[in-house]
């Protein structure tokens, strides 16, 4: 989720299952004013919301931007017919670790109802 949607977000005021862990963090300074000014300029949100829903979004722009890495196998075509070739770089081990992850915490999170 891009900032800009981010922000769209926030004014819709709605929110998802959270995981089962706290993290505890320590912010710089800086950071945490800037966090405490978007807590106070949209009221719905919690400190702990905000910082939830800036490293979500965070995270998506850093799987945007994980290199590609073409691997030997092709995996389909374009709309132009050329092929596509597999992904071998970080994306896909961080797509499937995430994968791991989400049913781990899934789980935890069955556990406890």
């Amino acid at each position: 989720m891009k900032i800009k949607e981010l922000l769209a977000e926030w004014e819709k005021s709605a929110s998802e299952v959270r995981a089962p862990h706290k993290y505890t963090i320590k912010l710089p300074l800086s950071v945490a004013a800037r966090v405490r000014a978007l807590a106070e300029m949209y009221p719905g949100r919690s400190d702990s919301e905000i910082m939830a829903d800036l490293l979500a979004s965070a995270l998506d722009e850093l799987l945007e931007n994980l290199p590609y890495v073409r691997g030997d196998s092709v995996t389909g075509e374009d709309e132009f017919g050329e092929p596509i070739y597999a992904d071998v770089g970080l994306t896909p081990h961080f797509i499937e670790l995430t994968y791991k992850y989400t049913q781990l915490l899934e789980a935890e999170l069955g556990q406890k109802d």
